[in-house]
């Protein structure tokens, strides 16, 4: 697998960007991503990754569930992957938690737990190899200055601002993205000044060598679907996953579930006061994939769905 270098080429009186490639990924990487690959080509491959910062609410169950049907819909792999990265946001048993609520719902998913913390190394690899290939650059700009910016505009990328600590505070490391990415969503905290591995890397890495074709995910990540796939670009990679969004499930008032407000999740099993078929006839009523009231397990839920495909296929947007 090789880092590329971009560069400009007339073709037909047009300016093109064109990829070279130059420089191997580190061998690791290299054979992680290309077995990836493979597996991309053996079919659908989804998952849902939820960060254990909290019990689930109604809402991540909801996309859970959406996730989970077009997977099976199909005939696809569904992984389930836990976001554990961000160590000061974990709650303790909010993991063991997460897989409780997904087994009592019916959604169950193909081989182990993954957890992000497991593959700290594969993101440091990629880091060294990034600034060993001066794609990376400190940035010691603080969220202050760039509250004011739409994309971050650029201030630290020719300067020489160190990498150690300065003013007791380490910088942020910034991928220069490709140039196609530039005015889209321009260069990217790839790891943050706390030391922490940033979402983004992250998250783009694991698509590629779990070989994720599809990503089914709540539309307030739609906006960092660009970053993302320049993450994957700088890979030297040209096929991200499909993203694909659905609706947020809201409170009365309007506003999104959220961990970080106390949105409802589920009781614990034992106290539960309804079944989980009328859970889940909730949650699909909700999107008016069954009539409200309905009490339906995720198989039949299933059927259902499969032999009405549009009934899914609407709320999942771009």
């Amino acid at each position: 697998m090789d880092r590329f270098l971009w560069v400009s080429r007339r073709q037909a009186g047009t300016e093109k960007q064109t990829l070279h490639l130059s420089e191997s990924l580190p061998e690791q990487l290299h054979n992680l991503i290309a077995a990836g690959q493979q597996r991309r080509r053996q079919g659908y491959r989804g998952r849902f990754a939820p960060t254990p910062s909290g019990p689930l609410h109604l809402g991540n169950l909801r996309t859970a569930l959406l996730s989970w049907l077009d997977a099976r819909i199909c005939n696809g792999v569904w992984l389930l992957r836990i976001d554990d990265l961000d160590t000061p946001r974990l709650q303790s048993g909010a993991i063991d938690a997460c897989l409780a609520d997904l087994r009592w719902l019916g959604l169950s998913w193909d081989g182990p737990v993954i957890l992000q913390s497991q593959h700290r190394g594969w993101y440091h690899s990629l880091l060294s190899h990034w600034r060993r290939c001066d794609r990376l650059y400190a940035c010691r700009c603080s969220r202050r200055e760039l509250n004011q910016h739409s994309l971050y505009p650029g201030h630290c990328r020719d300067c020489e601002m160190g990498w150690g600590w300065k003013n007791r505070r380490l910088p942020a490391w910034r991928l220069r993205v490709p140039k196609n990415f530039a005015h889209r969503c321009g260069d990217l905290v790839v790891r943050r000044s706390d030391g922490f591995i940033a979402y983004h890397l992250a998250t783009a890495l694991d698509e590629m060598i779990l070989g994720i074709t599809d990503v089914v995910r709540g539309s307030d990540l739609a906006p960092v679907k660009i970053a993302q796939e320049a993450v994957i670009a700088a890979m030297g990679l040209e096929s991200p996953p499909r993203y694909r969004h659905v609706p947020l499930l809201c409170d009365r008032e309007g506003l999104k579930l959220s961990k970080r407000n106390g949105s409802q999740g589920l009781p614990p099993w034992q106290n539960r006061p309804v079944s989980a078929a009328a859970t889940v006839g909730r949650l699909a009523a909700s999107l008016d994939l069954v009539p409200p009231g309905s009490q339906i397990s995720t198989p039949e839920l299933l059927e259902h769905v499969r032999v009405r495909p549009t009934l899914l296929k609407s709320h999942l947007q771009p």
